[in-house]
């Protein structure tokens, strides 16, 4: 294990703009994938007429491989900068790549936004802005992807930064911490190493500016909590619950709690990267083992804390919501699915309480009738099944969710407070 701090990185942004070349590159350039590897994927690549995606192949790959094997880590990429070792949150290529990034933004520090500079701001860059506003991602990096393809020019890419800091005063992302950076994630360029074909750029490349992100606190003063990604039957072992330390610290000897579900027990391993660990703390990917606990006893979507002060329950929770898109109006009685951390439950919104203005966070209409796309609100929500979720205000990472319907989102949210079952 890294020495370094550590942070958990998303990289967001639309389809085609080049997110998992840029994962490749950043993995490549920074040692994590060795030379050779590289260049076997650029022959597979080149004889199936694909030259030039070696470095998306990379990640491709390995999320083949990662569904093939099933691995008790949660096989997210890692790479390290002189400053932090870095793991990248929710690669590209996932069927839903939205939900994904509801579970994997909550979970990352910091995001880089990749946008093509042939293409701009596109619907998705769009959606996973306004995503990891909501769930409280703090920098932005702004990699201005795909200059090889504009010849470099320094026109584009300020068409492009001015059209992207418009939608992040939209969403009222903090404009002024967000860093620009011209780079073709293809060639290389302000990748690792200074481009030479883009004179006129000065700023840090994308390697200073991910070292230069300031150092995540570390959530360790809040009790445990660790929403359950999936359960796993490990021979020798028995069941292995696995998921993601969002606050708190794991021991072994540690009594702990899953609810929902109400079941519990004593924390007999904790497994972290293969090895066996004593304890493990916010950030870590884990699996672990609970006496007497079987793989029926607990679901995805669970989430694990100390038996003494057991996670949350909710009976209803009233939360604040903003509207993204929705094709007509969303009134009291209204029932999408919730994503909350690694759980999804069908809530029902029971009533409308307030419209907010989303400029200045003041009331703007008591009780409306319906609100509808860019309306902010304060909501009652009732959750259909047993759903663990934690005011914002305390426990800020199993506070927030995404609605979803229709296939797409619609919403998302922070939950204000939680009246309990």
């Amino acid at each position: 294990m890294s020495d370094k701090p550590h942070q958990n990185l998303a990289i967001i942004g639309h389809v085609d703009h080049g997110k998992s070349t840029l994962v490749g590159r950043l993995l490549f350039e920074t040692g994590s994938v060795p030379e050779h590897v590289i260049e076997q994927y650029r022959e597979e690549a080149e004889e199936k007429g694909k030259g030039g995606f070696e470095f998306a192949y990379v990640m491709d790959n390995l999320a083949e491989e990662r569904e093939r094997g099933v691995t008790i880590d949660i096989a997210h990429q890692e790479f390290d900068t002189d400053e932090y070792n870095f793991t990248i949150v929710d690669c590209p290529g996932h069927r839903d790549f939205v939900k994904n990034m509801i579970t994997g933004a909550s979970q990352a520090d910091n995001a880089v936004l990749v946008v093509a500079a042939d293409d701009g701001v596109a619907p998705q860059t769009r959606e996973h802005v306004f995503l990891a506003r909501t769930l409280g991602i703090g920098e932005l990096i702004i990699g201005v992807n795909k200059m090889d393809i504009v010849d470099y020019g320094e026109d584009k890419y300020e068409g492009v930064k001015e059209e992207v800091n418009k939608l992040l005063k939209q969403v009222q992302f903090r404009s002024d911490d967000a860093t620009y950076i011209p780079i073709s994630a293809f060639e290389g360029d302000n990748i690792a190493e200074r481009s030479g074909n883009m004179d006129w750029y000065d700023g840090e490349i994308l390697l200073e500016a991910l070292n230069s992100l300031p150092e995540p606190e570390p959530p360790t003063d809040a009790p445990l909590r660790l929403p359950i990604q999936d359960v796993y039957t490990i021979s020798g072992i028995g069941t292995v619950p696995v998921g993601r330390i969002e606050t708190g610290t794991m021991n072994m000897g540690d009594m702990v709690s899953f609810q929902p579900s109400d079941v519990g027990g004593e924390v007999k391993t904790i497994e972290m990267h293969h090895e066996e660990v004593p304890k493990a703390e916010p950030g870590d990917n884990v699996g672990f083992n609970v006496r007497g606990i079987g793989k029926d006893d607990i679901r995805r979507g669970d989430v694990c804390g100390p038996a003494d002060e057991p996670p949350t329950v909710a009976e209803t929770f009233k939360a604040q919501v903003v509207v993204m898109q929705h094709p007509s109006v969303i009134t009291a009685g209204y029932t999408p699915v919730f994503h909350a951390h690694t759980a999804q439950v069908a809530c029902t919104i029971e009533s409308l309480d307030a419209k907010i203005d989303p400029a200045s966070g003041e009331v703007a209409e008591e009780n409306p009738d319906f609100i509808q796309s860019g309306d902010a609100a304060k909501v009652t929500v009732r959750p259909q099944k047993p759903l663990s979720i934690e005011p914002a205000g305390e426990i800020s990472e199993l506070g927030s969710f995404a609605v979803r319907d229709m296939g797409q989102t619609i919403a998302a949210g922070q939950v204000l407070s939680v009246n309990e079952k």
